[in-house]
Parts: structure tokens; sequence; C-alpha cells
């Protein structure tokens, strides 16, 4: 497995490379669900860069991906799910707050994840048997403090609307934050800077970052307090499992039953 993981990070490595190189090219921007989903060539490009790299040294490997039509079944055997680019609007709009994400599971079981900020220069990365680390340093577990001493993240949509009690909780904390990644959302949780991130995403949006949570205390869930099903879009909190109790209390509330 380490030299699995180390090749991940190599490749991930080199995907960001690619992207530092062509960003400044002309983007061929298309809209996917909605006029704030979007996809560049350079997405797909990066993609099949990693799918391509990934199935030359492990040809008997299954890809779960974002762009195309790379599905498959997370349980059963050897399985890389792929974000080849995270915040792509963010990418388009202002060329920063963006990440690669690479997660590798073994029959449903997460072995490592990376999230790699690539503007930053931040790699984040291990779960499973590896330590979490930001770069060379060693992540802390979560460390608990008071409800208000926390910010929390979601989406602008649910704030507004207090979808599932969002706005609720974001009251008794020092406030919200909207980064429009999930990736960078994430890390902020990694680093300790929030206490949770509550939204909508897709399995390749939170796979890495549910890896590399595990080993720091924090669980994944759904907005109903299941395993996601890694299939489908769905409501989906990372938040600290000595939090659990107390943030499902908000969310449970104003829960979209």
């Amino acid at each position: 497995m380490e030299d699995k993981f180390d090749f991940a990070k190599n490749l991930v490595f080199k995907a960001g490379s690619y992207i530092l190189n062509h960003m400044g090219e002309d983007l061929e921007v298309e809209e996917k669900t909605s006029s704030t989903d979007l996809v560049t060539q350079l997405d797909k490009n990066v993609q099949q860069l990693l799918i391509t790299e990934i199935l030359k040294h492990y040809p008997n490997d299954a890809i779960f991906a974002e762009e195309g039509h790379h599905t498959c079944d997370i349980q059963k055997g050897a399985v890389w799910v792929i974000d080849p680019i995270d915040g792509t609007a963010n990418f388009v709009a202002q060329g920063y707050d963006f990440a690669v994400m690479l997660a590798y599971y073994e029959n449903g079981l997460g072995q490592f994840g990376i999230i790699y900020d690539v503007m930053r220069d931040e790699m984040y990365h291990g779960g499973g048997r590896f330590e979490v680390k930001c770069n060379d340093k060693i992540l802390p577990p979560f460390q608990n403090r008071s409800l208000n001493r926390f910010l929390i993240a979601s989406n602008a949509g649910m704030l507004e609307s207090n979808g599932w009690g969002v706005a609720d909780l974001t009251k008794h904390c020092l406030g919200a934050r909207a980064y429009g990644s999930a990736a960078i959302s994430f890390s902020r949780i990694l680093q300790g800077r929030l206490l949770t991130y509550i939204t909508y995403l897709y399995p390749w949006d939170y796979a890495a970052a549910a890896i590399l949570g595990e080993k720091l205390g924090y669980v994944t869930l759904t907005l109903d307090g299941e395993q996601p099903n890694f299939k489908t879009r769905q409501g989906i909190m990372m938040l600290p499992k000595k939090k659990l109790a107390e943030i499902q209390s908000y969310i449970y509330r104003r829960g979209e039953k």
C-alpha cells in the first residue's frame, strides 16, 4: 500500500503541475446542470491524465470519476475516486480556491485520500494506515471547544433558506463561510479552522475527505445521519464525532423530511 500511496501523491502533484502550466490558456467553459455547475477542457484533460496513469500502473483497478461516464460500485474491489478540479467556478472566475482530489478504496474501505490545493501548494494526504499531513506537517486530531468558538461552512442557498437548520446552527457559532469548493472547505476542517461543512455533494466531492477526516476524529454522514451511498448527490456533512449529537440537534430540527 505504501507504493500505491507514494504513486498517488506523485500523480496528484503531476496533475497540479499540468494545471499550472495550462491555466493561462483560453478556457472552453461548458455548463452542466446549471449556470454555476461548470466544466472546462482542463477538467477533462486532468481527469484523463489521472486515469491514464492509474490504469497504466494498475490495470485491474476501477475508476469512479466526475467527468464522463466513469462509475462503479465502490464496495467492489480496488476503486480510485477522482475529482480533477474541485471548485471549477472558482478556477474560472479567479484562478484560486480549487483543488485536485483523489481517493483510493478497497471493497468500500478507504485506504488513503489526497486533497491538493494547487495555488497554495498544500497537499493534504493520508488516512487509513497513514498519518494525515499537510505537506510534511502532521495534522492533530480534532480539538474540542465550545460551539461559539467555531466557524462552519455551507453553501449560500442553504444559509439563506435555513435549509436543514444551517442558519440556526450558525447563530450559535462564530459565523459561516462559503468557499465555493468542497475540497477547500474540507481542508479547513482538517486544519481545525472549521467545525463542519454542510452542503449537497456527489461522491467524488467527499470521498477523499471522508478518509482523511476519519483518521482525525471526524465522520462523514448524510444530513439524515446515515452513511453516504457513494452513488448519488446527497446532503452531506463532515463533522467531529465529539460534536455529532450537538450539531444534529440543529440539523434535525429543520430537516427536509
